[in-house]
């Protein structure tokens, strides 16, 4: 099993920057990150940014240019940097990973971002 522990959230004004952790731990020998998703109130859970093991990203249209995902494999630790914060990205965000050698992703419980204006 994979535990995933997202950190880092809080209340920024716009304009400002905050950085997500997701830390893994648990029964595992590694740790294959997938990306960050984020849900606003009376949305879907959508994707922010991904990473591959090849160190390949993908950022939704919205945040590029102001969000930077990144890994350290080494202590089973994924992040998200976001500068320039907007109002529209308040929401709940997510980390999902898989644990090596579990068949399955796990997500962690979110952590809260909300940017005032």
């Amino acid at each position: 099993q994979v535990q995933l522990v997202e950190s880092g959230g809080g209340l920024v004004q716009a304009g400002g920057s905050l950085r997500l952790s997701c830390a893994a731990s648990g029964s595992i020998f590694g740790i294959n990150f997938k990306g960050w998703y984020r849900q606003a109130p009376g949305k879907q859970r959508e994707l922010v940014a991904s990473v591959t093991s090849g160190g390949s990203t993908y950022y939704t249209e919205s945040v590029k240019g102001r969000f930077t995902i990144s890994k350290d494999n080494g202590k089973k630790t994924m992040y998200l940097q976001m500068n320039s914060l907007k109002p529209e990205d308040t929401a709940v965000y997510y980390c999902k990973a898989r644990g090596i050698p579990y068949e399955y992703d796990s997500w962690g419980q979110g952590t809260q971002v909300t940017v005032s204006s």
